[in-house]
């Protein structure tokens, strides 16, 4: 049987993804960061789904994957990943590095780590990106630097593994029924009580347009097994897409980005999240 690591994979699109490649017969390896979730997925599928635990900031246990995981390694989903919003001014430089450690140079350790065995196997390497990845939107400059950034690290390292016969994929959907969508209110409430009153004066207006589109993103959120179905895809299609943009919303964020002025785009997509016109 083919086997995968998937990180992330406690909740949310990892969840659904590990459930339903061992339901496929695949061996998976559930990267967790509590024991318990673990425990948790391996209870789901006995003899199909394992875990270890993995923080992609840990460096220790990015290198314990060699002697970890299982000798074959057929896939690598890269699905870990955290969102920090607000105002770039408001963002400290501390918690900008934190969203690029774990979304892009977390996701290029663990993928430089398996790499000896996806090359023996011939694998495929999965990276869980976004329409954020595409289409930037105002008060979330940091998640979409990080998604930009993991779209070029994937369209670089799809050319340099080529000669070893290793495929390189984008998933790319856009709201997404996950705790991030559902946990939105209490961690807009948690960003701005973090913002100095001088940052939460300043942005008042923006907090307050930000604040009333949230119900109505997460409105917007599609189920998580629409996600995880396009992951099976890429990794069993002989010939698998470089990108696969999940569900019709997503499509047409992307049809849209890409066709828009910019001038125009970015008066929809201010408008949108309730920048004002005028400070």
């Amino acid at each position: 049987m083919p086997s995968v690591l998937v990180t992330g994979a406690a909740r949310g699109i990892g969840r659904a993804t590990v459930l339903r490649l061992a339901a496929a017969g695949w061996d998976v390896v559930a990267g967790v960061r509590r024991a318990q979730h673990g425990d948790e997925l391996a209870q789901e599928k006995p003899g199909r789904i394992s875990s270890l635990i993995l923080d992609l900031t840990d460096e220790q246990q990015v290198a314990s994957l060699e002697q970890a995981l299982p000798a074959r390694l057929d896939a690598v989903v890269n699905n870990a990943g955290i969102a920090v919003a607000g105002p770039l001014e408001a963002v400290s430089p501390a918690e900008l590095r934190h969203q690029l450690e774990v979304n892009v140079v977390g996701q290029a350790a663990v993928t430089q780590a398996v790499l000896p065995r996806l090359r023996e196997s011939r694998g495929r390497i999965v990276f869980i990106s976004s329409v954020s990845g595409r289409v930037a939107t105002p008060m979330f400059a940091p998640y979409n630097a990080s998604k930009f950034a993991l779209e070029g690290v994937a369209d670089a390292l799809r050319m340099e593994l080529a000669p070893w016969g290793i495929r390189v994929v984008l998933i790319e959907p856009a709201q997404t029924d996950t705790d991030l969508w559902r946990n939105a209110e209490q961690t807009f409430d948690e960003t701005v009580a973090a913002m100095s009153p001088e940052h939460r004066e300043l942005y008042a207006k923006h907090l307050e347009g930000m604040r009333k589109s949230i119900p109505r993103a997460a409105r917007m959120a599609a189920p998580v097994d629409g996600v995880a179905a396009t992951i099976e895809k890429a990794l069993t299609a002989s010939r698998p897409r470089a990108r696969y943009v999940v569900g019709a919303n997503a499509r047409v964020q992307v049809a849209l980005g890409a066709i828009t002025p910019t001038a125009v785009l970015d008066r929809v997509l201010s408008t949108g999240l309730g920048v004002p016109r005028r400070a």
